[in-house]
């Protein structure tokens, strides 16, 4: 199905012609993530549609060696400088972000097109999982919320995990704005 979207489309035949247009979709977040066209429809998505949407393109094309991963990484004010005031502000060195993308063997592959750079976002991985590209809501959330909450209470931060929470909010939202503007 998405292979005949892609075909029909003006987006043309080609993985990297796939990719360079998903690249420069306006990050934000779709108002259907279940629906598995909503890209086509919005014309923007995150890191989570944009990647479980290759996801099922690969897996359409029996290309299974092509892995959805969700990671945990530091994201800090050198490799999301937009951020570096409200982290400051709060007196955190990194706040802990959930981003969804590629990895066929060892090499990742990030199609999110918000401008962080791979290099720096892959040596600041805390944790990494395979997931299934129909757990980039609910769950993506959940995993990232305990992982938070563990953080707290292993490290004695002193925020709740929802004012964590809002501070990563914030962080996302800092980053949107930013890349809308270039």
């Amino acid at each position: 199905m998405i292979s005949k979207i892609f075909l029909s489309s003006s987006i043309n035949n080609t993985f990297q012609k796939a990719v360079n247009w998903v690249s420069s979709l306006t990050y934000s977040c779709n108002n259907d993530k279940e629906n598995d066209l909503a890209l086509f429809k919005d014309l923007y998505a995150t890191c989570c549609t944009k990647h479980a949407l290759f996801k099922r393109l690969a897996d359409e094309n029996e290309k299974h060696e092509l892995k959805l991963m969700l990671g945990l990484f530091k994201m800090d004010d050198n490799n999301t400088p937009a951020i570096k005031d409200l982290l400051q502000e709060h007196n955190l060195p990194y706040i802990p972000e959930a981003h969804n993308y590629l990895r066929v063997s060892n090499y990742l592959m990030d199609f999110t097109g918000i401008g962080i750079n791979e290099t720096k976002f892959e040596l600041d991985i805390l944790k990494e999982i395979e997931k299934q590209a129909d757990q980039i809501t609910d769950f993506k959330v959940q995993y990232h919320r305990e992982y938070l909450a563990q953080l707290i209470e292993d490290n004695k931060i002193p925020y709740s995990l929802d004012e964590l929470w809002a501070i990563k909010e914030e962080c996302i939202r800092l980053i949107g704005s930013v890349n809308n503007l270039i």
